[in-house]
Parts: C-alpha cells; structure tokens; sequence
C-alpha cells in the first residue's frame, strides 16, 4: 500500500519522507493515478477541516476512493463529541494528573504532532491521546477545576503550527513515518488487514505457527498484513480490517479496538457485538435460555438471593465469574460450605455470579464457525486428573490432549446445535464449547476468539482453515467496498 502525505503548499515539505509521498490538494483532487488506485493510505495535512473545506474533501474523497485517510471523517466528528472527548477524559484520567500536576494555571494546552509534544515530559500523555484521536496534528484543551478535565479536542493544521516548531515537526513526521511504515509485501494489494496480536500474553488465542498461516492466506488474496500490539490503537485508520487474536475483554483494550475499527469502518472480527454477547456469561446464560439452547441448569446468585439459593444448587456446582475465559474464574464447590465461601468471595468483584450444574464429561467437544459455516470441530480431552481441560495450580500446568474431526463426521445433532448458537450471536468466529451426555448436547459456552493453533484446529483442513477465514474477510471488504462505489 502507498503512503501519501496531502498538503496545501507541497514547499514546506521535503518531497519525501521514507516510503511517504508528498503532494498538495490539488493534485489529490485532479490527478487520475491517485483517482483510478485503491492502495493508498493518504496523511491529510490540510489547512482546515471544516466542513467544505480542501481538508473535507481530501478525507472525504480518499474514503470514496477506497483509500484510509488519516483524519477520517469519523475522527473529526469524534472530536467534536462531547461525550467522547469525556470519556477519554475519564479513561485516562490518572495519566492527566501526573503529567499536568506541576502547571500553576487554570489551563493548559497541548500541541500533539505525530503522538509527540515539544517536551517530552509530555510525550506519554501525547501519545495516548493520539491513540484515540488519529489525526496527524492535534491540538488538546484542559481545563483545571477540581482536578485536571480534558475540555476539547481538534485536528489541527500546518497553519496553526508556530514556525519555530516547524523543524521539530519534520523531524517527529521522519521519525512516525520510518517506525510506522511497513514493508510493501504485496505491492499490488488490494486491502490492508491488521492483526492484534499481544506478545506478552500469556495464553493467547493463536500460536505463532497460526498468526504465520493467517497472514500467508490473506497474502495469497492480495491483502498486505501487519501485526500491530496493545498500543497501536492510533494506526486502526491505515487498515481497511481487524482481525483480533488477543483474549477479549470488554473492559479490556481488545474492545476499545473493536469499537474504533467499527467507528472507522473496518472490518473486524471479533466485531464489538460479538464481545459484549460472549464474554460475559451472565448475558449468554440469558440469551441461550431465551432461545431455548439447552446448557446444564445455571444459577444466578448474588448477595441478596445467596442464603436463599444455597440449599437449591446442586452439589458439585460450576461457579463462574461473569468475565472468565480460558478457565480463569471458573471453579468447583463440593458441598454448601464451600459454595457459600467462594459465592460470597467472587461477589467482591462482580454483583452476579453464575453457578452451573456440574456435568462430568471426559471431554468437551469445541466447535468452530465463521459467518454461520462451520469450520472445525475437536474433541478437547480434560487434563489428567481433572475436571477441566487446563488444569493451572500454582505448581503444575496441564492440558488434555485435543483431536480433530472432519465436520461430516460429527453428529448431525452437534452440529445442528452449534450452527443455532452461533446464529444468536452473530455471523463473526465462535467457538462452541458443548458437552455429551446420554446422547444429547448441552452448550457450556461461546467464544468469540476462539482458540486456533497450529497442528491442533488445523488438523483436519489443514491451510484451508485459514484461507477460510480470510475468505470472509475478502467477502465482507468487496462488499463494502461495492457499496461506497455504488
């Protein structure tokens, strides 16, 4: 993908910088090359964005065009937010106060260029607010009441940029574009797909051996990827999609990526809806049962109703925090003593807790679907000696062993069992965690990033599996695409 920088007067600019192009409005209006390509992430240094304006209509005609602009439009009426920008206020709140604490006036004013400030005591809170606001100059407003209150926040252009910080600015642009550039894998890439991937989680959804074989497919369909981390937010606008393969979370920055993917008009998977449905189980519990899903019978319990459902929970039972996965936060009560210690030590964290009927089963079967297709489908064994597939003490680690099976030769019943799930959730990529007992299929969750590692999901389809699931990818960018150009 190509890299264009957009301004008013191409003089002020060296003619390059690294892999990024400088040329001015005019010549992003008028000239064909930039009308007829799609493969161009365009850096909008306008002089104004208002509504209208040169500014506008670069950003406007860079997204008909099917290029990312950066400002899009949504991150200037984000700007313009009154609750957005107060939401930001609040979420960083504590990086606010430590990197304003010394200013002895009412107000302050922060010139963000490129995620950098002149003064690098304030460059983290700069960085972080171009994390949320990604526009390549920025100019952000605090106010000082009771504490320290971010009040507005604005794209800004070379022309309120004071002349003695246009040296400074060259140099951050140099120095954004040269880390922030990527290689040109596939110089005639049709869309950009990003991957988030988070090197420092512990029990990721995907190994490297399966991140390898998701960006080799998507190549294969002429979409350049990247692996971007937990602090790439501020880049989602130079991609066309998402794909998240980090553990979600929604108060968690997984989500906070969904949401600004969706805000931006990506592609992504695992989309926002998908998050909030399946990573809380007290709202799948619901859901299922609305559609009459069978699961093994669950409890809600909470402070108020505790002493009155005891004596009515089965013996063994499943409790479960709310936001749990991978196993973390779900453990076994084996008498009423200890349902009441753990029920009343859970509620510390959350108001409502799930208690499920303990079904033993020496395996769970996971079933994997994308756009309401089933994909694969494995039978994970429990670890040995114990009731759950990953048995994680202080001093061991063990998981059961997995197999793969075709999907036609599992039983017609499972599967028609998880296509129903999946369809009340969505059409992004589930794992159905399910159980077999006597013949009948109880669904215990759904995971909206499932796990899909080398060797293991792949068993049976092999690279086929993830061609699968570009596939999708490719559908759903056509298709958008084949809309703007309607």
């Amino acid at each position: 993908m190509k890299n264009l920088i957009v301004v008013d007067s191409v003089d002020e600019w060296p003619k390059r910088l690294g892999d990024f192009e400088v040329i001015s409005d005019i010549d992003y209006f008028v000239h064909d090359s930039f009308q007829d390509t799609k493969n161009y992430r365009v850096f909008n240094l306008c002089k104004s964005y208002r509504y209208q304006s040169s500014g506008y209509y670069v950003s406007l005609l860079a997204a008909a065009r099917g290029h990312k602009p950066l400002p899009s439009l949504s991150t200037i009426q984000e700007m313009k937010t009154k609750a957005f920008v107060k939401i930001t206020s609040e979420t960083l709140d504590e990086l606010v106060q430590k990197s304003l604490a010394e200013i002895k006036s009412d107000s302050f004013e922060l010139s963000i260029y490129f995620g950098k400030n002149m003064a690098k005591k304030y460059d983290k809170l700069s960085n972080e607010l171009y994390k949320y606001f990604s526009a390549p100059l920025i100019r952000a407003k605090f106010v000082r009441k009771n504490k320290w209150l971010l009040s507005s926040i604005g794209p800004i252009s070379l022309k309120d940029v004071p002349s003695s910080h246009r040296d400074d600015l060259i140099s951050f642009a140099e120095t954004y574009f040269k880390v922030g550039s990527t290689p040109k894998q596939i110089r005639s890439a049709r869309y950009s797909l990003a991957i988030l991937k988070n090197p420092k989680e512990q029990y990721p959804p995907s190994d490297d051996k399966a991140i390898q074989k998701f960006m080799k497919a998507a190549q294969s369909l002429s979409m350049e990827v990247d692996i971007i981390g937990p602090d790439d937010l501020r880049r989602l606008a130079e991609y066309d999609a998402l794909f998240i393969r980090e553990t979600t979370n929604v108060n968690h920055h997984t989500f906070r990526f969904a949401q600004k993917a969706k805000a931006l008009g990506l592609v992504v998977i695992d989309d926002p809806e998908s998050i909030l449905r399946c990573t809380n189980k007290v709202y799948l519990a619901e859901l299922l049962k609305r559609h009459n899903i069978p699961t093994p019978t669950t409890y809600m319990l909470h402070s108020k109703n505790l002493e009155m459902m005891v004596n009515r929970l089965p013996v063994p039972c499943v409790l479960k925090r709310p936001d749990s996965s991978f196993s973390l936060g779900v453990v076994k009560a084996e008498s009423l003593e200890d349902i009441r210690a753990k029920v009343t030590h859970m509620l510390e964290d959350s108001d409502l807790i799930i208690a499920q009927e303990f079904m033993p089963t020496p395996f769970d079967w996971r079933v994997g679907i994308i756009d309401n297709k089933l994909l694969y489908a494995c039978k994970y064994y429990m670890a040995r000696g114990h009731w759950q597939i990953y048995n994680r003490s202080e001093n061991d680690e063990d998981y059961g062993h997995a197999e793969t099976f075709a999907i036609e030769d599992i039983p017609q019943k499972l599967r028609a069992i998880a296509l129903k799930t999946a369809a009340v959730i969505g059409d992004g990529l589930y794992g159905l965690d399910i159980k077999e007992k006597d013949g009948k299929f109880y669904v215990i969750e759904v995971n909206d990033n499932p796990s899909i590692d080398g060797g293991i999901e792949d068993g049976v389809i092999k690279n086929k599996l993830y061609e699968e699931i570009m596939q999708v990818f490719l559908k759903r960018l056509d298709r958008k695409t084949k809309g703007l150009s309607a």
